[in-house]
């Protein structure tokens, strides 16, 4: 049964992340939503005011033009206690100026994190307190399995949400709609017919001042351990019975269970590079180790690009490639699932007879399917096209989305603890690899596709 939390509790409420998506978030979920009443009470080591931290709150809220019934109701009951969080007495402060049971949002350093996890042990946490912790969640596998078992102390599994806004209700929700309510494509969805599923994530963006996290984490921690793992498994998951948190993420983990390194050769199934100097849009960027913060001896890649292979009788033979990478060219986001070549093309017809293409594009979601017809003109000629579809977006944007399921205490989409471990297992042996420089650190320059030998992927 899910219990609906009047409270968010921001733990680190002072910093960036509150300011720029989670305020902002909460702003729109009630301008969505106004008969919704959300308390808020932030805090955090910076000292504000009653009147610094409502302007705080109101300039975040007017970022996305938030303005309802329950904003007024938020910003007239709204607090800010300057505490600090890793002290147990502090924490039952805290917990005294919420009503009822809070969501608490670990706005807060992977360090600082579990150093309140464990100040917490020592509180009297009420029924059904909800925890969101952001990633990364450990820094491998041990590190997760003893995070876990510290949150798992806490609270039962259903109340912790291991946050990734990456895959909002909206989006995965258009995923199963694809594949589960149109027959043209769910018999289709297996290694008879699918040669190969290509996920990809390329920005445009630099470095942008994250070098405290980025340059010790690199491209390969950030999104492929963490995001794009998260999507294989939505795009690669059994039917599951209905869409509640149970049935959603036991699909999700059978499917990470059963993913392993492309051969089980991190060296050939791994690339990585890093960019050095260029050009985006007309806009120098430096070379990456010349960024404020780098340290160039940790080797950190802004490119990766693994193979897996899901060991399963749906997907046994296909490899699954993931990519993603800073500094590129061109912006893709994109989820691209490549059918077999047809098994016989009649003589006559004139052109190239290409694999079929399913694209579908994240943040828009947009669906692609680029097909062979014949064209104007000479009725034997292929011509290849695309049909194209738009998702519904969604009410809320991502944050927002994950917010709600948090103050909903509906789990569905948040990370369970045995796949976070078992995002860090399957990463495990391309990560020892990396350290062990068996795989070359590759360059390539800012506003490039990459290196000019990596293949383009889909």
């Amino acid at each position: 049964m899910l219990h609906t939390v009047s409270t968010l509790l921001i733990l680190g409420a002072g910093g960036d992340l509150a300011s720029r998506l989670l305020l902002p978030a909460v702003g729109q979920l009630l301008t969505e939503h106004p008969d919704r009443t959300v308390h808020l009470v932030g805090a955090g080591q910076e000292e504000f005011s009653h009147d610094e931290w409502l302007e705080r709150v109101r300039a975040s809220f007017a970022t996305c033009d938030a303005a309802s019934a329950g904003v007024d109701r938020l910003l007239e009951s709204t607090r800010y206690l300057h505490v600090d969080v890793t002290k147990p007495h502090e924490l039952e402060r805290l917990l005294a100026a919420c009503e009822g049971a809070p969501a608490i949002y670990f706005a807060l350093p992977p360090q600082i994190a579990i150093l309140v996890v464990k100040a917490l042990a020592d509180v009297s946490l009420p029924p059904h307190t909800q925890l969101a912790l952001e990633k990364p969640f450990g820094t491998d596998e041990a590190s997760a399995k003893a995070l876990n078992a510290l949150v798992g102390r806490l609270v039962p599994e259903e109340d912790i949400h291991r946050v990734d806004h990456f895959l909002g209700r909206s989006t995965v929700f258009n995923l199963l709609g694809l594949r589960f309510a149109n027959r043209i494509f769910e018999p289709l969805w297996n290694n008879t017919h699918i040669a190969s599923v290509d996920i990809v994530y390329d920005e445009q963006l630099g470095l942008e001042s994250r070098a405290g996290y980025y340059d010790h984490a690199g491209a390969l921690v950030d999104m492929i351990q963490s995001h794009l793992l998260q999507v294989l498994a939505v795009v690669a998951m059994e039917p599951p019975s209905t869409l509640d948190a149970a049935d959603l993420r036991d699909a999700k983990g059978l499917v990470l269970r059963a993913t392993k390194i492309w051969g089980g050769d991190p060296v050939r199934s791994s690339r990585r590079a890093r960019y050095t100097a260029g050009s985006i849009d007309g806009v120098s960027l430096p070379a990456y180790v010349d960024e404020s913060g780098v340290d160039e001896r940790n080797h950190t890649e802004t490119l990766a690009e693994v193979t897996v292979e899901v060991d399963t009788w749906r997907w046994a033979g296909v490899p699954f490639t993931l990519r993603s990478g800073k500094a590129l060219g061109a912006r893709r986001r994109e989820i691209a699932v490549t059918f077999k070549s047809a098994s016989h093309v009649p003589r006559g017809l004139h052109g190239e007879s290409q694999p079929t293409i399913l694209r579908i594009l994240l943040a828009p979601d947009t669906m692609c399917l680029d097909l062979n017809l014949n064209g104007p003109g000479d009725p034997f000629e292929l011509e290849r096209v695309s049909l194209r579809a738009d998702f519904g977006p969604g009410q809320l944007l991502a944050y927002g989305e994950v917010l709600e399921g948090i103050l909903d205490a509906d789990p569905a989409l948040s990370v369970r603890g045995d796949t976070a471990e078992q995002c860090w297992r399957i990463v495990a042996p391309v990560l020892a690899a990396w350290k062990a420089d068996t795989v070359s650190l590759e360059r390539y320059a800012a506003g490039s596709s990459g290196p000019a030998d990596w293949k383009t992927l889909g």
